[in-house]
């Protein structure tokens, strides 16, 4: 057996969104339209999207707290896979790309079912733990310099049993790198050595796109 994973190839991508994800029509065009722009880089991408809404159907999630919206794909996702009473709360604070994402949730049909909160997430986290607020599912994609503080942070208000989704924890390799040691990196590695060591939690690192870890809350 290789334990080798397989590099992905612009070949073997493309053949990847053909027969391992469902893309619809709408998904598709939000992603084209948020490639085409500056940081469009910074989107999940569709196996990932089709990840999330596979994760909050196979664990019934009703509850979902996204911290970092962006033009709003992956709440989209989310959002569709999740129950007509379910609720997502998402925190951003760039409403430029957030007006996107609402266009498109409205287009969806599932703005009913998310809430955004333009402003600071730290912030807003620590209110909602002082509120005793509880998700089944939380999905961190914000600034990566916070990510050890955020972890703690999202602990808190996840539900016993419930999961925390980290992306970008290779951030594009460079991880691995010991001749990399710039802030956003040092703050990745921090994280992925705590959620390893911490015994409060299972966890699995997935290497595909950006990686993305999954941590369940025992």
């Amino acid at each position: 057996m290789n334990s080798r994973h397989v590099s992905i190839t612009d070949e073997l991508q493309r053949y990847l969104l053909g027969f391992g994800v469902r893309e619809d029509e709408l998904l598709r065009r939000l992603r084209k339209e948020t490639l085409a722009m500056r940081f469009g880089h910074m989107q999940v991408s569709p196996e990932q999207g089709q990840l999330l809404s596979f994760l909050v159907k196979l664990l019934g999630v009703s509850s979902i707290l996204e911290i970092g919206v962006f033009t709003g794909y992956s709440s989209l996702c989310m959002a569709r896979a999740l129950p007509d009473d379910g609720v997502l709360m998402g925190l951003d604070n760039q409403k430029k790309f957030t007006d996107i994402a609402e266009a498109f949730w409205l287009e969806a049909g599932v703005e009913s079912k998310i809430e955004l909160r333009l402003c600071d997430a730290m912030a807003e986290i620590t209110r909602l733990h002082k509120k005793a607020a509880c998700f089944d599912l939380i999905f961190l994609d914000a600034d990566k310099e916070r990510y050890p503080d955020y972890y703690e942070a999202c602990l808190a208000l996840l539900a016993p049993g419930g999961l925390l989704v980290v992306d970008n924890v290779l951030w594009y390799g460079n991880v691995a790198k010991e001749t990399v040691s710039e802030p956003i990196t040092e703050s990745i590695r921090t994280l992925n050595k705590t959620i390893v060591e911490d015994q409060r939690v299972e966890m699995v690192m997935l290497p595909f796109s950006d990686g993305m870890t999954l941590v369940k809350k025992k």
